[in-house]
């Protein structure tokens, strides 16, 4: 099989079969709306039906989740002018210079990166990483992932006493949590 037709009513939705030398499946539902099934070679069509079928729920939230968003205009990073990339340099160094002197905390380098999977990060140095999508969403978004990372720069780790501290910054931090979620990177 290199492809199964999932049927939901009267909606048919294709989904491609990859076979390779791996052990385990897995579902996936690209940004695009395709839908990939990548199994290990000798499965057979009946398992990859059924590992599908017994998916369903899954896959039908993660389909009707990329018909309802929202999208924004982020223009590809290859295509950022100078301009855009001082403007985005001054915009996230004015965020972190200010949440970092309201937190009480230092910071080394900020860099601006076209990441693939992540919205920011912090070094054990110190040094801040952001996505530069963030400068293209909502502003509390982009202020919520300042002081996520921020925050290691107390606790580096994800233990209850790290949320406590973002929650004592920002106070909305799961209701953006979830938002940026629901963006793809």
């Amino acid at each position: 099989m290199e492809k199964y037709i999932f049927q939901n009513g009267q909606i048919e939705i294709e989904i491609q079969v990859i076979r390779s030398a791996r052990k385990s499946m897995a579902l996936e539902v690209k940004q695009e709306g395709r839908v990939v099934v990548r199994v290990p070679k000798r499965l057979s069509d009946h398992e990859i039906s059924s590992f599908i079928e017994k998916h369903r729920n899954w896959l039908l939230r993660k389909l009707a989740l990329l018909e309802n968003r929202i999208c924004y205009h982020i223009p590809p990073a290859k295509d950022l002018t100078k301009e855009e990339s001082a403007r985005m340099q001054d915009l996230f160094s004015s965020k972190v210079e200010y949440y970092a002197a309201v937190m009480g905390v230092t910071y080394g380098r900020i860099t601006i990166r076209n990441q693939k999977t992540r919205w920011g990060s912090c070094s054990s140095k110190g040094n801040l990483n952001f996505n530069y999508r963030l400068a293209y969403l909502p502003e509390e978004l982009l202020d919520y992932v300042v002081v996520h990372e921020l925050a290691h720069r107390i606790y580096m780790d994800h233990s209850e006493r790290f949320w406590q501290k973002v929650a004592q910054y920002f106070p909305d931090y799961k209701n953006c949590r979830k938002k940026l979620k629901e963006i793809p990177i």
